[in-house]
């Protein structure tokens, strides 16, 4: 397994990478400056020479985010998945710690499978009882203008987190397999995307109930049917009275005393998703420099 390794530490007073190491297939990119320059915020960008992962691939990446540093992991077009020989499986796997006070914010673009491709991915971030951590971990059916959609093998991705102590906050393993009776695709109806936003840390908690609000209200408007059309599509079609919603979102908070926060998204467009990130998480502009996914 190619194993790669960033570290941020306080240099001067600024968050700066002091280490940056990576082997083939993967690379890293760290722009001098992104946003305003009393933005204290570093970005690293991940990429893989030839644009995407190719079976059996085996990638492993360490990141130590150092005491008061703030830290942003994204990519620079979505993750591609190439397609599998055999039972060959590629995987990726990033393993982070965040110090005191730090900030470690994940936002790549989603993962895209193509046919028969197989695929695991996993995440375990380290935290203090005060550091700050967003995740956003998506991917899409596949190449939607070569006609695939859901027709890759596997797709596993584990987001964990853990406290001090190795005291788990978070574990959740999403697991696509085609299998008899019914494929990924019949179980996914006319969704083409799914993704996952964790925002975790006491220091969030303002971000956290904003989201929580917004998701909450839209949600409540879009599923809203008022009495007298509801009485319409009873009679016209009992057993159909309510139409699938073109994007689902819930949340659901977690960790000790409610420190963390779950988005989970379903969407018919990889648009609808991105257009809501972008509104989501504008938000954290002040700390970043740049408002993620514009």
């Amino acid at each position: 397994m190619e194993k790669g390794k960033v570290v941020v530490e306080k240099v001067r007073g600024k968050s700066t990478v002091t280490r940056s190491f990576s082997k083939y297939p993967l690379k890293f990119i760290v722009p001098r400056k992104v946003g305003p320059s009393n933005t204290d915020a570093v970005w690293i960008y991940s990429l893989t020479y030839g644009g995407g992962i190719v079976s059996g691939d085996s990638i492993s990446v360490e990141f130590t985010i150092g005491d008061g540093c703030t830290a942003v992991l994204t990519t620079q077009a979505s993750t591609k998945v190439y397609k599998s020989l055999g039972s060959k499986c590629s995987e990726q796997v990033l393993e982070a710690r965040i110090g005191s006070g730090a900030l470690f914010v994940v936002i790549p673009d989603p993962v895209t499978c193509f046919s028969t491709a197989r695929y695991s991915q996993k995440q375990v971030f380290r935290v203090m009882s005060d550091s700050s951590l967003v995740i956003v971990d998506w991917f899409t059916s596949g190449r939607h203008e070569r006609g695939e959609k859901w027709d890759f093998e596997l797709y596993r991705s584990t987001n964990n987190i853990f406290a001090e102590g190795n005291q788990p906050v978070f574990l959740d393993t999403v697991l696509l397999e085609q299998a008899s009776p019914a494929s990924i695709a019949e179980c996914m109806h006319d969704y083409q995307v799914i993704a996952m936003v964790i925002i975790y840390g006491s220091k969030l908690k303002p971000f956290q109930d904003q989201v929580q609000e917004n998701v909450k209200r839209m949600m409540s408007q879009q599923l809203h049917i008022p009495s007298a059309r509801l009485g319409r599509q009873a009679k016209t079609n009992s057993d159909h009275c309510l139409t699938r919603p073109d994007f689902i979102a819930s949340c659901s908070v977690f960790g000790p005393k409610g420190t963390g926060v779950v988005v989970r998204i379903a969407s018919t467009t990889t648009e609808s998703v991105y257009r809501f990130l972008q509104h989501q998480l504008a938000g954290m502009e002040p700390l970043l420099g740049v408002s993620p996914y514009c």
